[in-house]
């Protein structure tokens, strides 16, 4: 082999590992999607913009406004597979959730096209009686396990990962459930719930990140994402 091609095949190699580095490192990168000050990366559901009247920017959280605008928010972007990590607090009695792969259809709201994880002051609010409906279930289909929850007032950290059809919920660092999309279980469970007649529900591969307005207080901050797929 010439000189020529020796030092050919070799920046062919650097350029080849390269690329390899830079796709790792994206994979690695986190999106920020809320920073404490800016909403950029939201906006009303079924609207262009952020609901200002609904949602305001408190002590570097996002924060309903009870008695306003009751709009959910959601990203801009749509995920497919991903790592989310969030804080979230509620005000006593406070109810609230996080969706994911979210359809945005006028025909419907947030929760028929889309998993919920379930946000709550579990003692004071009536959901938090059925542990399919407390805080970190996939609301009304699977209960937490080995939950620890902190107290109202107090920010607790969630984690969604999705990918492809398995999910998982995580609180406070420790995994509470996990489940597959298109399992006969979960099928099943969806069969016997409000959710069996919403054709849409649990279906898309790929959707928007919300966050419900319920009526009360909720506070969102430090929301970031890892995306695996994003469009």
């Amino acid at each position: 082999m010439n000189q020529t091609k020796y030092w050919a095949l070799i920046l062919l190699f650097i350029v080849y590992i390269s690329l390899i580095l830079s796709c790792s490192k994206q994979q690695d990168e986190w999106t920020i999607l809320f920073d404490g000050s800016s909403t950029d990366a939201w906006r009303g559901y079924l609207r262009a913009d952020f609901p200002t009247g609904g949602w305001a920017v408190t002590d570097k959280a996002l924060k309903t406004i009870v008695g306003g605008d009751q709009c959910d928010i959601i990203t801009k972007s749509i995920y497919n597979d991903f790592d989310l990590e969030l804080e979230w607090k509620v005000s006593p009695g406070g109810n609230s959730g996080v969706f994911y792969r979210m359809i945005e259809d006028s025909s419907m709201g947030t929760w028929e096209s889309a998993p919920e994880m379930q946000v709550l002051d579990d003692d004071l609010h009536h959901d938090g009686e059925n542990p399919k409906t407390s805080a970190g279930s996939l609301y009304a289909l699977i209960s937490p396990q080995n939950k620890v929850l902190r107290p109202v007032g107090e920010f607790n950290k969630a984690r969604i990962i999705v990918r492809g059809n398995y999910v998982e919920h995580w609180l406070n660092d420790v995994k509470i459930l996990a489940y597959d999309l298109d399992s006969d279980s979960l099928k099943s469970l969806i069969a016997d719930s409000k959710f069996k007649n919403l054709s849409q529900f649990a279906k898309a591969k790929q959707g928007h990140i919300a966050l419900q307005h319920h009526g009360e207080e909720v506070w969102y901050r430090n929301i970031k994402i890892k995306s695996f797929n994003l469009n």
